[in-house]
């Protein structure tokens, strides 16, 4: 199928670049995510891979839209291509919302770090942020046992016991009286010992990230209106993180939601606007 006028959104990170193509009549063409040692060989790699693998040559592309923490290491046009920057913030807030289809939310992009962005469609706000993110968790894995992928973490976390790494409010309060279910956590590697196993670490690792932005997200509404969290960015899929994020929601008055193309939704945030949709 041939493809014109197409918008590429690119957003590009500290270790990855997103990328997202839409005709311009806003159509979802193709996403692709490169991981490379530097930004710009993960920027035209990521352009090059994606148009090659979709059969889009360089002439039906119309507009670049780049964002990201590397955005502004780009300077000009890229391949004499009009190509525009825009702030990180927003692309995140439309991105959310676009994938969820909700018109007001808090949008949480779960990068290398963590961002929150209070968004509806007449307003983007980034609210604050967290250093706890994706790279809380590659590091830690990488400096326990050298591992430095989502999906293998994800495979040795299948055979862990938090058991071996957290302690519960059960664990710390037998008898007293307490407002929160005894199985909650009470202390995230509270319980580690030398029996641990790379599977125990990898759970209680993927479980401490995402109770901290679980519990950040829930903090952040406490005094909103907004009760609706769509969460972003690569670690968002993480399989084990729906499991921690319903636990969540049993104390909590929020809902969590992660949309299928929850890796892209800041390069998707990017290009939307330059689309006739």
């Amino acid at each position: 199928m041939a493809h014109e006028n197409v918008i590429l959104g690119i957003d590009i990170g500290c270790s990855t670049t997103k990328i997202a193509a839409y005709s311009d009549v806003g159509a979802l063409i193709a996403t692709l995510r490169v991981v490379a040692s530097d930004r710009l060989t993960s920027l035209y790699g990521a352009i090059g891979n994606l148009l090659s693998s979709h059969d889009i040559p360089l002439s039906s592309v119309k507009q670049m839209v780049l964002t990201g923490v590397g955005a502004t290491y780009i300077e000009g046009d890229i391949y004499g291509i009009p190509t525009t920057r825009v702030s990180e913030f927003d692309a995140i807030g439309i991105g959310g919302l676009a994938l969820s289809d909700k018109e007001s939310a808090l949008v949480v992009s779960m990068g290398t770090g963590t961002a929150f962005v209070r968004a509806t469609k007449d307003r983007i706000e980034h609210i604050g942020g967290s250093g706890v993110g994706g790279g809380t968790l590659l590091g830690l894995a990488w400096h326990l046992f050298h591992e430095t992928d989502y999906e293998d973490l994800a495979k040795l976390a299948d055979s862990g016991t938090l058991e071996n790494i957290d302690l519960v409010v059960s664990d710390i309060c037998k008898d007293c009286e307490t407002p929160l279910p005894s199985h909650v956590t009470a202390s995230n590697f509270g319980r580690l010992g030398t029996d641990a196993t790379k599977e125990d670490l990898s759970l209680g690792i993927i479980n401490m990230v995402f109770q901290t932005i679980g519990m950040l997200s829930a903090f952040a509404l406490r005094n909103d209106d907004i009760k609706d969290v769509v969460l972003i960015g690569a670690l968002a899929s993480l399989p084990h993180g729906r499991q921690i994020l319903d636990a969540i929601e049993e104390i909590s008055d929020v809902r969590f939601f992660v949309p299928d193309e929850a890796p892209f939704g800041t390069a998707i945030g990017a290009a939307l606007p330059y689309t006739k949709a």
